[in-house]
């Protein structure tokens, strides 16, 4: 079980005196940072005598604070135990963070900012068209491929090759994206019961993935900066994980790109602890650029280095949604050699292949290559900006840092107020999903996610509509204390 000392527990709550009354001052600083996601769900605090020690604080006043944040559902002791971190329960009574992402229809006026995906790119139709007049020789065969058509895993390989990265075809899997190549992996890998290291925050849909496969999710916690390789170690260790999830390029949610010195720290400990990486590369193309501080990323040309050149043993997953559209519903698997036919057997319990004609469409565009990448960047950038400027316009105390790569914004608010502006948002006309959402464990109420998706005309209107949102959330109820913010 996680631990946090007293000492750590009382740098997390800062120097700052507590409100009066002292033991209120004190429930509601630890409950901010399980809000916030600075102290993770199931994290066993420290006991009520060294608390008293470390805070300066009677035992009335600490045993007074634990009792009001058991009243309110975040904190749970049990006999042998002591007293652990939890989330109070939704409606339904389930932990308000175990629901994905599932796109669903939207009245005509209301503006989804659900799901992070752009309409379809420039080029997609003559694809299409092109795959139809290859099509025919397809015809006569019965269709099933479970590795994918030879000519869809050379692409890929040599799509690996251009960034630096030696893949042949028979290493690559073709998939109906890049989620069910996560689950083919996991099942591949992993026996029921298995522990998975995931980020936290993270792509909801892949905390959702791993647990109704059977497995455990373990949160490492991301840092503004970043990813902290003592915490992975520290996790694995403690949690005797035996893969990783990650998503080392433009970050979703947070837009975060891993330095590659970060990525060879992190690769050593994953094979010191006997953990599989597996690696999403979703957003690896949509390298927009410049941001506010990404890490210095190895690189070839203008690509970064994937993760896999200094983890031979990692699976790496990628994705055509992301990058020209989803509907195209078309992703791969770069298994280690050797590792292949595990895969295949394991997808099969999912599908038995990928359909032929989004595949040819899928060469036709991987051949293309950068002809049609520039313009998607060019005008994934236009919508970043727009939204930039428009929430800088119409929320200016929402907190963020621009993001060099992806589709999101992370979105840090100055209060406590996630789940209300999500639960009121559509009444101003648009739609958001919870950051607790994004949470392996829950809490991250104080953040949203806003994908930059809507065309640049439309970005002033989102942040106008958003901001109507977020008035309405704050008269939920009464505004408290104004809390130092995570984002520098």
């Amino acid at each position: 079980m996680r631990t946090v000392s007293a000492r750590s527990l009382a740098l997390l709550l800062g120097s700052d005196p507590l409100p009066r009354p002292a033991y209120r001052g004190l429930a509601d600083g630890i409950r901010r940072l399980v809000s916030d996601g600075r102290l993770l769900v199931g994290t066993r605090l420290p006991s009520e005598r060294t608390l008293t020690t470390e805070l300066g604080l009677s035992r009335t006043t600490v045993g007074a604070a634990l009792d009001a944040l058991r009243d309110e559902g975040f904190v749970v002791t049990r006999r042998g135990s002591g007293s652990v971190v939890c989330l109070p329960a939704g409606p339904s009574g389930l932990a308000l963070s175990q629901a994905g992402l599932i796109p669903t229809d939207v009245p005509p006026d209301v503006i989804d900012l659900t799901y992070a995906a752009l309409p379809s790119a420039a080029g997609v139709t003559a694809a299409y068209e092109r795959a139809l007049s290859e099509l025919p020789r397809h015809l006569a065969t019965a269709g099933y491929h479970p590795h994918g058509l030879p000519e869809a895993r050379a692409a890929v390989a040599a799509w690996f090759e251009g960034r630096g990265l030696p893949t042949t075809p028979e290493q690559v899997v073709m998939t109906s994206g890049a989620h069910a190549g996560l689950s083919a992996v996991l099942r591949a890998e992993l026996e029921v019961g298995d522990r998975v290291l995931v980020e936290s925050p993270t792509y909801p849909n892949a905390i959702v993935g791993v647990r109704r496969s059977s497995y455990r999710a373990v949160p490492t916690q991301l840092t503004p900066r970043g990813w902290d390789v003592d915490a992975i170690e520290l996790g694995l260790r403690q949690s005797g994980a035996r893969a990783a999830y990650l998503i080392p390029d433009h970050q979703n949610p947070t837009g975060l790109l891993m330095p590659a010195t970060t990525r060879r720290a992190v690769g050593d400990v994953l094979r010191a602890g006997r953990a599989v990486p597996i690696i999403d590369e979703t957003f690896v193309e949509l390298a927009l650029g410049p941001g506010d501080g990404d890490g210095a990323a190895e690189s070839v040309g203008s690509r970064v280095m994937p993760f896999a050149a200094g983890a031979p043993e990692a699976y790496t997953l990628g994705s055509a949604g992301k990058t020209w559209w989803g509907g195209l519903r078309v992703g791969w698997v770069r298994a280690p050699l050797g590792s292949v036919e595990r895969v295949i057997e394991a997808r099969h319990s999912l599908d038995l292949g990928t359909a032929v004609l989004e595949q040819l469409v899928v060469v036709d565009l991987l051949r293309q290559g950068e002809a049609l990448l520039v313009e998607r960047r060019r005008e994934a950038r236009a919508r970043r900006d727009a939204i930039v400027e428009a929430l800088r316009r119409h929320v200016p105390e929402w907190r963020f840092t621009v993001p060099g790569g992806g589709l999101n914004l992370w979105c840090e608010l100055p209060h406590d107020r996630g789940d209300d502006l999500a639960r009121v948002a559509e009444s101003a006309g648009v739609r958001l999903a919870r950051g607790g959402q994004f949470g392996v464990e829950g809490g991250l109420g104080r953040f949203v996610r806003v994908p930059f998706c809507v065309a640049p005309d439309q970005a002033d209107e989102v942040g106008r509509r958003l901001a109507e949102a977020w008035r309405l959330a704050l008269g939920e109820r009464s505004t408290t204390r104004e809390i130092t913010p995570l984002i520098a």
